[in-house]
């Protein structure tokens, strides 16, 4: 059912989420083919949460699996459909977290970066670029220490970050993670601009974070 590859895509979060509710309903109302869309196009995202602790590829593909067949199994106790991605993104971490602790590894990985998979109606050109803004971004987050690797990770693909989860997973104090998250993204916004990928201060930029 799972591809669990590498391969694939982080669009707008937002609009992932809506599309993610829109095939999670039309697969509950019973089109077979809504899973296979919603696989692909949550998959990435899942993958990339899993990575952040340190599974290799082999174990990282059991999770991904996991987490699927636990949605199959489980999908009545989502009222919400709208809740679907949170759900899968969470179930994906406390798994990779247990999984991780089993083989005694909870280090970040930077290996594997994530080339965006737009929707249909993107052009070819537009997809091109985008995949390449995505890969140097990620590029960019790989030049972090490790433990600001660990954090965006989870942090920016989870909806709504449970920040006591998060701090036992990452062995963290939980008042910590709010600072060393804001201290990360400075890092990270600072590689951004000597690369060119965000505009330097004063620029007419959103604030990154």
């Amino acid at each position: 059912m799972t591809d669990a590859s590498p391969a694939g895509a982080v669009s707008d979060g937002s609009a992932r989420w809506e599309r993610a509710a829109d095939l999670f309903a039309d697969w509950r109302s019973g089109d077979r083919r809504a899973m296979d869309d919603l696989v692909r196009l949550m998959t990435p995202v899942l993958w990339h949460v899993i990575r952040a602790y340190g599974l290799e590829r082999s174990l990282a593909e059991d999770v991904v699996q996991s987490t699927w067949l636990a949605l199959v199994r489980g999908h009545e106790r989502i009222a919400d459909g709208r809740a679907v991605s949170g759900w899968l993104t969470v179930t994906a971490r406390r798994e990779a977290w247990r999984v991780s602790k089993g083989h005694r590894r909870a280090d970040a990985t930077a290996d594997d970066l994530l080339e965006p998979m737009l929707p249909p109606q993107e052009s070819a050109e537009d997809e091109v670029a985008a995949s390449d803004e995505a890969r140097r971004i990620w590029t960019a987050v790989g030049t972090l220490s490790k433990r600001c690797q660990r954090l965006l990770r989870i942090v920016a693909f989870d909806d709504r970050p449970d920040y006591a989860s998060i701090a036992t997973d990452l062995d963290m104090p939980i008042g910590s993670i709010g600072p060393t998250r804001r201290r990360c993204l400075v890092k990270l916004r600072t590689e951004l601009v000597r690369t060119g990928l965000a505009p330097a201060e004063g620029g007419h930029d959103e604030p990154l974070g």
